[in-house]
């Protein structure tokens, strides 16, 4: 048997690792395009504290002139608290609509949809973002409501109503819902599913036990997100909720929401720097801090259910 000549460390002569650099060298341009992610990163952090200090100001001349206790009131001029109501109402009726259909739809793209039914589906369903929400406005103020809710199911509602705003909402919402749950659960490894059917489970019982669990923090995400998206719509809810506030809960009245509220404060006649004016950046801020706080439980949320695989 032929012996063979080792180096110092062990490797075969001629094998020897001495010769090859072992450290990670740069490409060309890379260190430029770390650079412009890194500005992007700065940039959108920069456009936040800009709206922040946009919003600051004026707010604090609005509550030098008006005691903060009126503002968080359900009665008189300045009461916030009938806009946050028709706002969460509205926003709870889209997602009755939204989270069911979308999660339905990401389901059957994920699971059932041949690979030409998925390439046909998915971007149909995703068409229904770019339809602008003015459209959606008009959709519910002149089809939802006489059409829908008052002909043919024979609901008795005013004119401008909650009922209508949230359910053409809902319709908007479902692409963002859908489309980013369908990622998640495609995301789920296929040794899941092929080990869930190995012990007797069908396809349905893979679903909902195995694939959803599994993809818990993503589905999570998509529903906040869409939460986002229908607290800050603005003109769905500028034209089929209403424009005068009320503190209800009868979704057949119409009550004005808080982004209704700022478009209509913003686009009428009062002046810049008065009360009136001033409020609707207070609105504004109100409605940032929600959404933020949204944001803050979603990423707890995802954080604790997440699973790498």
């Amino acid at each position: 048997m032929s012996n063979v000549s080792t180096t110092g460390t062990g490797s075969p002569s001629g094998a020897g690792l001495s010769g090859v650099n072992l450290e990670r060298r740069s490409r060309p341009g890379e260190s430029i395009i770390i650079a412009l992610l890194v500005g992007c990163a700065l940039l959108s952090v920069a456009i936040t504290i800009g709206i922040l200090i946009a919003l600051v100001e004026p707010v604090l001349h609005f509550f030098g002139q008006v005691p903060l206790g009126d503002f968080f009131s359900t009665e008189g001029r300045y009461a916030v608290i009938p806009l946050v109501t028709a706002t969460l109402t509205v926003t709870l009726i889209a997602l009755l609509v939204a989270v069911p259909i979308g999660l339905g739809a990401a389901m059957y793209l994920s699971e059932y949809a041949s690979r030409r039914a998925r390439k046909l589906l998915k971007p149909t369903v995703e068409l229904l973002a770019g339809v602008p929400s003015v459209v959606y406005g008009f959709f519910a103020l002149f089809f939802v409501t006489p059409t829908l809710l008052q002909d043919l199911l024979d609901v008795q509602v005013n004119f401008t109503n909650l009922l209508a705003a949230g359910l053409v909402l809902g319709v908007m919402v479902v692409p963002t819902v859908a489309s980013l749950a369908e990622d998640a659960l495609s995301a789920v490894p296929q040794s899941l599913r092929q080990g869930s059917l190995a012990m007797g489970a069908n396809r349905m019982q893979t679903t909902l036990r195995v694939v959803l669990p599994a993809a818990l923090s993503g589905v999570m995400a998509a529903v906040v997100l869409g939460m986002s998206r229908a607290i800050g719509e603005t003109m769905i809810v500028a034209l089929a909720a209403g424009a005068r506030k009320n503190l209800t809960l009868d979704v057949r009245e119409g009550a004005q929401t808080m982004t209704g509220f700022i478009a209509q404060t913003a686009g009428g006649e009062n002046p810049v720097g008065s009360v009136d004016y001033n409020m609707l950046f207070a609105v504004g801020l109100l409605l940032f801090l929600i959404t933020l706080v949204i944001n803050l439980v979603s990423i707890t949320i995802v954080r604790r259910y997440r699973q790498v695989y």
